[in-house]
């Protein structure tokens, strides 16, 4: 039985191939933003697919109530949500491209 079906030299050209599509999809997934809200949408996160976080909307009444702790609490549950779902979004598309397929380093 061959290591790899269709010989080596077939192996490595669709891991390139493969590559050159997880490079692209890198590419896109940065480019795209993720938002979440908390306290019923007075405060709302957005991060880009490179896990930064690149606005953050806190509703003036919030502001007026001048309780710290809670815009702090409201803040970070807003941008941990917003990671959360950049992170969960990249993972998935890149298990589709790979077909669940882990290869260290590469992506």
């Amino acid at each position: 039985m061959k290591p790899f079906p269709g010989g080596l030299q077939n192996f490595m050209k669709q891991v390139t191939q493969i590559q050159g599509r997880a490079e692209k999809l890198q590419t896109e997934l940065k480019a795209r933003t993720f938002t979440s809200t908390s306290g019923g949408g007075a405060v709302a996160a957005t991060v880009n697919g490179d896990y930064q976080l690149t606005q953050l909307v806190i509703k003036p009444e919030v502001i007026k109530d001048g309780d710290v702790e809670m815009i702090q609490d409201l803040v970070t549950t807003a941008v941990n949500e917003a990671l959360k779902e950049a992170r969960t979004t990249s993972e998935q598309e890149m298990s589709k491209l790979t077909g669940g397929m882990s290869f260290p380093g590469m992506f």
